[in-house]
């Protein structure tokens, strides 16, 4: 059932709560046209937001909380939300939001600053959900306009003090040579040590997947690779167990967005390492990387990444942005870091006392790690990162 609210006497803004599979589907023209007006970014798409809920398992305990706003037959504002379950708590937060690196709303200029306070008012009484948790706020997220700590509208939030860091290669650099040039020499060694020992075992080729070659074989080599490496680490992700149909349905949103690059490192004519990535504001933007865990030893992932920076180079990107993830390659190649905060704010009072728990939990970290830091001068040691999962 979809709740529409009026909010104003004479109906110029409408206002409306998207709950349904069927409606998510009735609404796609609009929201696409709204995208597209809009420039915005593929986790906001109807596409992505509508392949994560039509593959996403256990949808029995998830529900969506679409938040629209009409003028008239015009859609002119989407805050794409959803309600999951984890730990026995209820969160409200990005629809997507695990494949979602940059959280955000679709807002048209001509929508009112009072309609998304409203609409985003509506979506809290709807109720539903104990949390609501907005992450990956990029600095300049058109969804700051109602997620700010201290809002008259809707729960209060706070900021929450998980934070995600997005890793960027921006510069002025006339080609790919140039970039790869002014890399350190001990970098620029080990790319080409690299290669030489893929070299021991056959041909090696980098090259950008053609758009008629077919992606089940990719998908699966990468699905394999990455399975492969999370065992390794004993870690585990839905996105790439076997027969689970996300991924496919995800990078076929890229596809059909038009935006989509997967380029792939070969060796003998076998990809050792894979990244899919995809082009939008005139930026790289790499959504998923792995490589054969059997050629480590050559680091044919790193030589990818340099492969395809150059690429975006030479083709006349701006940036390379390596999306949300600390990963150290993406530190060491980098030359930007932008910080994505998240808020909080609570509505139920199991809510409030998790919220309470996790404050306190934080506060006793903090104060252990002051009391376990050495003399000033001498370093601090690494913090780890908590959050509510």
């Amino acid at each position: 059932m979809n709740t529409v609210v009026s909010i104003d006497a004479v109906g110029a803004e409408r206002l409306e709560i998207v709950r349904s599979a069927d409606r998510l589907a009735t609404v796609e023209a609009a929201w696409t046209e709204l995208w597209h007006r809009t420039d915005g970014l593929i986790f906001q798409s109807h596409a992505w937001i509508s392949a994560w809920w039509n593959t996403v398992q256990r949808r029995d305990q998830r529900a969506l909380r679409i938040g629209l706003i009409w003028k008239g037959e015009k859609l002119v504002a989407v805050v794409p939300l959803a309600i999951g379950r984890r730990r026995g708590l209820r969160f409200l937060e990005w629809a997507a939001g695990s494949y979602t690196d940059y959280g955000d709303i679709l807002v048209a200029p001509e929508c009112s600053l009072s309609a998304l306070q409203e609409l985003w008012t509506q979506l809290c009484d709807a109720g539903g959900f104990d949390l609501a948790l907005i992450s990956r706020l990029s600095p300049d997220a058109a969804a700051r306009k109602i997620f700010t700590p201290g809002a008259s509208s809707g729960i209060r939030l706070r900021p929450f003090h998980r934070t995600e860091v997005s890793y960027r290669v921006a510069g002025q650099w006339e080609s790919g040579a140039v970039w790869f040039a002014d890399q350190s020499k001990k970098t620029r060694q080990n790319y080409r040590r690299g290669i030489k020992t893929l070299e021991e075992t056959g041909e090696v080729k980098f090259r950008l997947l053609a758009p008629d070659e077919p992606l089940q074989p990719v998908l699966e080599r990468l699905a394999t690779l990455k399975r492969k490496w999370l065992t390794e680490r004993m870690r585990e992700s839905d996105l790439f167990e076997e027969g689970v149909p996300v991924l496919a349905a995800l990078v076929d949103a890229l596809a059909r967005a038009g935006v989509l690059h997967i380029f792939i490192l070969e060796c003998n004519g076998v990809m050792v390492a894979v990244s899919i990535n995809f082009v939008q504001r005139g930026v790289m933007m790499a959504f998923v990387t792995t490589f054969d865990p059997d050629f480590s030893r050559a680091s044919p992932g790193v030589i990818l990444l340099m492969d395809y920076v150059q690429w975006s180079i030479d083709h006349g990107l701006s940036m390379v942005d390596f999306l949300c993830g600390a990963e150290s390659f993406k530190h060491k190649f980098s030359t930007q870091a932008v910080t994505l905060d998240s808020v909080i704010g609570t509505r139920t009072a199991q809510g409030a006392i998790a919220s309470l728990a996790d404050r306190i939990r934080q506060t006793v970290r903090h104060m252990r790690e002051r009391s376990l830091a050495p003399p000033e001068g001498h370093g601090t040691p690494a913090q780890a990162e908590a959050a509510l999962d």
